[in-house]
């Protein structure tokens, strides 16, 4: 089998309203693929289902759904009725939420840990399976450099992240005699709505900011090329961060941080 006939006839998108997830959607559907994209705020994702309808010959599905609802996974899953999956990418987790560990709210810090590793555990059980039985698709997961070290002000998603990057690559272990890619896109700075809402000044000297639509473009292109793809070459910056010894590293990827204490 060649080409993207691997991955189809649908592509599933959590986390596809805005950002790398909308840009993911436009790209899959520029290859032939249908997609289906689910999203928590109706009116961003009736906005990206509309354009990519527009711009594209093939099928859109918009399912809003809450990921952190009960019974979120089996939701999308009757929705999607008998479409079959061919590539799975679970997008959501973005770092929404940013306090010291010790002083944070427990239910927000508790929704970072669940959308990075919940549900996206869920999500791979549950559409992975028939890859594994039909023996072919793909799944994608959205990792962070913030995994390659703990992030002082983050620390709960920076955890998280590194749980995504070490499932990545057993999964990827996993399902490889089963002929299904796995690919974690790991993500440096990017710009995202979700970035511009936690301040970020992307334009300011010395930041360097990754375009969702080149990262979609680019990772979609290695889709095969697992465990992990580092757009824009931020896999420099992922190796210096696992280096050894740890304390230097994690002071240097938290050069930027300030203690409320200081």
């Amino acid at each position: 089998m060649s080409g993207f006939e691997k991955y189809g006839p649908w592509a599933l998108i959590a986390g596809g309203s805005e950002g790398v997830g909308a840009a993911l959607a436009h790209e899959l559907a520029g290859r032939g693929l249908n997609v289906a994209i689910v999203a928590r705020k109706p009116g961003p994702l009736a906005e990206v289902a509309a354009s990519v309808r527009a711009s594209y010959d093939v099928e859109v599905l918009a399912i809003e759904q809450d990921l952190l609802a009960e019974g979120a996974v089996e939701s999308i899953a009757e929705r999607l009725g008998d479409r079959e999956v061919g590539l799975l990418v679970s997008n959501a987790g973005a770092n929404t939420y940013g306090s010291e560990i010790v002083t944070s709210d427990a239910d927000r810090a508790q929704r970072v840990i669940d959308l990075n590793i919940t549900v996206t555990a869920a999500l791979v059980r549950r559409f992975g399976l028939p890859m594994q039985e039909r023996q072919r698709g793909g799944i994608m997961l959205t990792g962070s450099l913030s995994g390659f070290a703990g992030g002082a002000g983050i620390g709960f998603y920076s955890a998280a992240k590194a749980f995504v990057h070490n499932f990545a690559e057993a999964l990827w272990m996993e399902m490889r005699p089963y002929n299904v890619d796995v690919l974690e896109l790991c993500l440096g700075l990017t710009r995202t709505p979700a970035m511009e809402r936690l301040g970020y000044q992307f334009d300011a000297p010395g930041v360097r900011a990754s375009d969702p639509a080149s990262v979609a473009r680019e990772v979609v292109n290695h889709l095969g090329d697992g465990p992990s793809w580092y757009p824009d070459g931020f896999g420099d910056d992922a190796e210096k961060r696992s280096a050894h010894p740890r304390g230097p590293v994690v002071e240097a990827a938290n050069a930027h941080y300030r203690s409320p204490a200081a």
